[in-house]
């Protein structure tokens, strides 16, 4: 393949770059080397050869070519694959451009896809295809513009309407809402929840309404009913108010807790 059988878009990209061609095998050694002297007619800076079977082993620098050419010799033998295009975009300049012939139309798009080319276009006649190089290096990051700005939730002027007038809030309350209650006003029956006594009131809260005065509740007693209670827990009863406590002496006076005499509660 001579250079007249360039594309012109590829040509008018040669001049004063860095140039690198692969060749696959069956390639002539001397065709490889009138091609790339014929390339130089165009003002290269700079075009080096390689096998593609060795380029990764020449270990290239990263970004280091801004044209690529591969596979326009006869018999044009190379398949571009995944591995082969993720070395070659590896040592691409950012914006470098690549223009290659395929021997078969297996993968190669997807595979420009997944190495990271743009720009892809693939010529299904001659089967040849070019791609670009993004403007960036590949694996480089960058700050979002919002990363070190504060949360704050804010309507934007867009969103306000100055002809709408806002509720205050102070006047969606009333004199009576601002009196604090009394004390009194917020007993309620520990059985009910509610001001009003129920009927088999033990609360005290009957005898309050009714006098206006405080009541408290009379201290609740027990009384044994088989008279073992005092010996111990292993004389008492599974219901006996006394488990737990310690033995004491008959006739002793036991008081007990709130929680003892309400152990449902």
């Amino acid at each position: 393949m001579s250079t007249t059988m360039l594309p012109q878009e590829v040509q008018d990209k040669l001049r004063g770059k860095t140039v690198l061609v692969l060749w696959g095998s069956g390639s002539q050694p001397e065709n490889v080397q009138k091609f790339s002297q014929q390339l130089s007619s165009f003002e290269c800076n700079r075009v080096i050869v390689e096998h593609s079977e060795r380029l990764v082993q020449s270990a290239h620098t990263s970004s280091k070519f801004d044209v690529i050419l591969s596979n326009l010799l006869e018999p044009h033998s190379m398949s571009h694959s995944f591995e082969l295009l993720s070395e070659i975009i590896r040592i691409m300049k950012p914006d470098g451009f690549f223009y290659a012939k395929e021997n078969s139309d297996s993968k190669i798009s997807t595979n420009l896809k997944l190495t990271g080319f743009c720009n892809t276009s693939i010529d299904t006649i001659s089967n040849t295809f070019s791609a670009q190089k993004p403007a960036f290096e590949v694996g480089s990051s960058s700050a979002l513009s919002f990363a070190n700005k504060p949360a704050v939730w804010s309507l934007s002027s867009g969103l306000v309407d100055d002809d709408i007038e806002l509720i205050n809030e102070d006047d969606l309350l009333d004199e009576d809402d601002l009196v604090k209650p009394a004390a009194e006003s917020l007993k309620v029956c520990g059985t009910t929840g509610k001001r009003k006594a129920c009927k088999d009131c033990s609360c005290g809260l009957a005898e309050e309404l009714g006098s206006g005065q405080e009541v408290k509740p009379e201290a609740k007693t027990a009384t044994s009913s088989c008279g073992s209670c005092y010996l111990g827990d292993a004389f008492r009863c599974a219901s006996c108010p006394y488990l737990g406590m310690p033995a004491f002496k008959p006739g002793e006076k036991i008081q007990l807790s709130e929680r003892q005499l309400n152990p449902d509660l």
